[in-house]
């Protein structure tokens, strides 16, 4: 289930990023969504703004949130798994509807086809600033993702109908770009990250 993430600007508080429960009193979102850490907040150790390297996050919520017919987790993926290119996949979130745009006043969805790695790391795509930690989807110049859509998640229907996250909007180089797909943190290369961080 897609979340959001606020601050608070002389007692106002304003959407900054995306996040997904993946348990009753767990979140995850981008790194650069955080601003200072806290107890309840585990960024990933080796996050690096520089580079914009394991932009992971996980967020422990004051208290467990109680599951109905409209609050679900969503599944994480198997460890290592890589979807295929053309893969059907959602972005979602509350970013702005494009560049410079408004906020939206409800939660947005898209189809965004997954990329391979191969034609996202060519050249005239995104080169070598892609690397194999990451997924990209889109790039066809319609659909993408925007800013402040930043830490909210790729989701993906598996074989068995069961929805998992497979990406965490980390950046992007224009909304609605050709050839510059919207690039997400690959979960399936935080498997054990997120098992390690959340006992």
């Amino acid at each position: 289930m897609e979340t959001k993430l606020h601050y608070n600007v002389q007692s106002e508080w304003k959407h900054t990023c995306g996040g997904t429960l993946i348990s009753n009193q767990r979140v995850l979102t981008a790194a650069h969504c955080i601003s200072n850490d806290a107890s309840n907040i585990i960024v990933h150790e080796q996050w690096d703004l520089g580079y914009i390297r394991n932009d992971i996050a996980l967020i422990k919520l004051e208290s467990p949130i109680t599951f109905s017919d409209s609050i679900s987790p969503a599944c994480v993926p198997a460890d290592g798994a890589i979807l295929p290119n053309n893969y059907p996949c959602y972005i979602t979130g509350w970013g702005h509807l494009y560049t410079g745009g408004p906020l939206p006043d409800m939660l947005q969805q898209a189809l965004l086809p997954v990329v391979d790695h191969v034609t996202c790391t060519q050249p005239d795509w995104w080169g070598s600033q892609v690397k194999d930690t990451m997924v990209c989807a889109g790039g066809d110049g319609v659909p993408s993702g925007c800013n402040r859509d930043s830490g909210g998640p790729l989701n993906c229907q598996n074989s068995d109908g069961a929805w998992e996250v497979h990406g965490i909007v980390s950046f992007i180089y224009d909304c609605n770009f050709p050839k510059k797909p919207t690039v997400f943190t690959r979960v399936s290369a935080y498997i054990d990250w997120i098992n390690t961080v959340s006992s």
